[in-house]
């Protein structure tokens, strides 16, 4: 398997696992603030220490955005979430690729090719049906900081993609820093269970800390657009495990839609899997996360 492959095959791992957030953060009896606060603290701790004998942080453009992009990320994902819908929250956070689309031809010099702008009309329209059955006309601010909260999510994926070259995992670990900075205060007189805390360690130490750790490796060898329609796999396995854990069943409108974007993301990874692996000046060889 190519290393190219073996990136693509990890990625979606990371998308596998990052979508069981919803249903850990469901479990936790804290108010969202403090979760994200304490999960960003413990993610922060989590990579450090499995990136100790490689971390530098020397400051770049690059770096500053990713982790500003990303911690403004983590924020207004949990506020457009209190302010709106869940659905509406995740649905417009991922009109992300179509920021990346645009953006990384001037920004990368990553060329958006015909096919990828028709994966990215058909992905946006899986997600539309996913969702059709549950989106609401209320919340206009929370839609409006939804719609933010992709920007955020554009400007991490070309900002990290930009350091291909370099050490991109400073600039997560700085993200979760500043906001755990911002989300800790709220966990004052608040007291997690039992099963609070081990949902709180799971959320930090690996739905963020080693996941992050994956997408840091996979980031460095593939390009930004095919990377955040890979990850488009998250908002749609999701609401699959609120299923499966709260029962909370999604209808035939969002299942047709999880249908059309799993098809769409299988069938380009099998193509980009079975292409001529390109050549570009920032692959790097080796397996290491680090």
């Amino acid at each position: 398997m190519s290393e190219r492959a073996r990136a693509s095959l990890l990625l979606a791992a990371t998308a596998l696992i990052w979508s069981s957030g919803g249903l850990a953060i469901k479990l936790v009896d804290l108010p969202p603030m403090a979760i994200t606060g304490v999960r960003s603290a413990l993610s922060a701790l989590t990579l450090a220490l499995l990136f100790r004998k490689s971390l530098c942080f020397t400051l770049s453009p690059a770096r500053v955005c990713a982790a500003l992009s990303y911690a403004a990320l983590l924020v207004s994902n949990v506020a457009a979430t209190k302010m709106t819908t869940a659905a509406n929250a995740i649905l417009l956070a991922y009109t992300a690729p179509v920021y990346v689309a645009l953006l990384a031809p001037r920004l990368l010099g990553e060329k958006t090719r015909p096919a990828d702008w028709l994966f990215i009309g058909v992905a946006l329209s899986g997600m539309v049906l996913f969702f059709f059955d549950q989106l609401s006309p209320e919340g206009l601010w929370g839609n409006i900081v939804a719609v933010g909260s992709g920007l955020c999510y554009a400007a991490f994926t070309l900002s990290m993609r930009a350091q291909k070259d370099a050490s991109p995992v400073e600039s997560v670990l700085l993200g979760h820093v500043l906001t755990a900075c911002v989300g800790l205060p709220f966990l004052l007189g608040t007291q997690p269970s039992a099963e609070g805390w081990a949902g709180l360690l799971y959320l930090g130490v690996i739905q963020q800390g080693f996941s992050l750790a994956l997408y840091v490796w996979s980031i460095k060898r593939l390009g930004a657009l095919e990377a955040i329609l890979i990850m488009t796999l998250e908002p749609i396995l999701n609401p699959v495990w609120v299923a499966l854990g709260v029962g909370e069943l999604p209808g035939f409108w969002s299942l047709l839609g999880g249908l059309v974007v799993l098809l769409a993301v299988t069938l380009r990874g099998v193509l980009q899997a079975r292409a001529p692996a390109p050549k570009t000046p920032g692959q790097q060889p080796g397996n290491s996360l680090a």
